[in-house]
């Protein structure tokens, strides 16, 4: 790795400051930063600015609302797993945070950052004279997916273990831009380009996470990875099971790791049906 590159750096307070500054050409925003440093330092970003979004006043609570548990997407991954709302109630983000990284990094990894976790691949995430010497790839600089060369979309996977828990919770998010706030699906913040994997706005920052509440259902999370921590997911499933006197009556499927996206398994339930 490189040493960091220089950049400007503004510390916002609410979200509507946030977004006035990630709206300038080439800001970023920049959570736990678990992530997004080592890319600084391999070369794979290169802000002009740096919007630190930690100190967001309404990105940092746990809150009940009328439609669900509300998660800002500064809450730490540490906090997530800590708190006694989560655990009772919401035992499946737990399991998938659990998963996430080592123990000291999920004390300053955030849900926002692993929610927008960029795509992942063993031709992206390198050093610069490594990519250079492949000739770069279609995520970087490059014209051609060294996964699927024969293709003319990017194939990097997305890798983030949140993503899947919370869509299984009919997971939606806050975003809030230059042009105002809106609410979405988590499922509809994502396409198949990963290169390209987050459909936001320019500087359009995600606030929170609205999940509700899965009454009777069973639920849990696993995930393969090549050791037993820290790893990334070379795939990962989260599953939400309902019965009724031993008779299936719901049942929801997301997976991480294994396209670029994270992937709602929609129509399920046309198999029991």
């Amino acid at each position: 790795m490189e040493h960091l590159p220089e950049f400007e750096i503004q510390q916002p307070k609410t979200a509507a400051e946030a977004v006035i500054l990630g709206a300038e050409t080439g800001a970023r925003y920049i959570g736990g930063g678990t992530d997004f440093v080592p890319n600084l330092r391999r070369g794979l970003e290169t802000p002009v600015a740096v919007v630190d979004i930690s100190a967001v006043s309404e990105m940092q609570a746990i809150e009940e609302t009328s439609e669900g548990l509300r998660i800002g997407a500064s809450v730490t991954l540490e906090q997530l797993i800590s708190d006694e709302r989560v655990n009772q109630d919401y035992s499946l983000l737990v399991q998938a945070a659990e998963t996430i990284a080592g123990n000291t990094h999920r004390y300053s990894a955030t849900v926002g950052g692993n929610l927008c976790l960029d795509t992942r691949c063993q031709f992206y995430n390198q050093s610069e004279w490594w990519r250079k010497s492949n000739n770069y790839c279609l995520k970087y600089r490059g014209d051609i997916c060294h996964v699927a060369p024969k293709g003319n979309i990017c194939r990097a996977a997305f890798s983030g273990d949140l993503a899947p828990a919370m869509m299984v919770h009919g997971a939606k998010v806050e975003l809030v831009s230059s042009e105002g706030k809106r609410t979405i699906a988590l499922k509809d913040m994502y396409q198949e380009d990963g290169a390209n994997y987050l459909l936001l706005k320019p500087g359009e920052l995600l606030v929170a996470v609205i999940i509700e509440k899965l009454d009777g259902y069973q639920t849990a999370y696993r995930k393969v990875r090549v050791r037993g921590g820290v790893d990334f997911p070379l795939a990962g499933v989260a599953v939400g099971v309902k019965c009724d006197e031993n008779l299936l009556t719901d049942i929801r499927i997301a997976l991480t790791g294994t396209n670029s996206r994270p992937l709602l398994i929609e129509g399920v339930e046309a198999s029991f049906g």
